[in-house]
């Protein structure tokens, strides 16, 4: 059954809203955002490591991101991701700063998302 719970991050993607090829997509328990058919942003509410924003970007472009956001830490769990605590004193800035570049296009954040997998059928 799905949960009813709303997450109380979706605020975090309301300036991506306007973009035209935006879309949000239930992921996980989580929400992620998606511009130019790119995985973007996932925020996640739920208990530790699930509890923030997760910036989906490659291990490659890591340092530049950290460099600029030093509140960004590799994932927990996924990590070929950064993320930043809810409760990070830093938060909400970093929040600002990664929708800003999200929205301006920055090519170190997004990914190409995964083809889903067809069911098989049972032989």
């Amino acid at each position: 059954m799905p949960s009813k719970v709303r997450n109380s991050l979706l605020w975090i993607f309301e300036p991506l809203e306007g973009e035209e090829t935006y879309f949000r997509k239930r992921m996980f328990g989580c929400d992620a955002a998606y511009i130019d058919g790119l995985l973007c942003l996932v925020v996640a509410d739920r208990d530790e490591p699930w509890n923030g924003l997760l910036v989906c970007t490659s291990q490659e472009r890591h340092a530049a991101l950290i460099e600029e956001m030093p509140a960004l830490r590799p994932h927990q769990v996924l990590g070929k991701w950064l993320c930043v605590k809810q409760s990070d004193p830093g938060f909400e800035e970093v929040v600002r700063r990664v929708t800003s570049l999200v929205l301006s296009r920055d090519s170190r954040i997004g990914v190409e998302p995964r083809p889903r997998r067809r069911a098989s059928k049972l032989q």
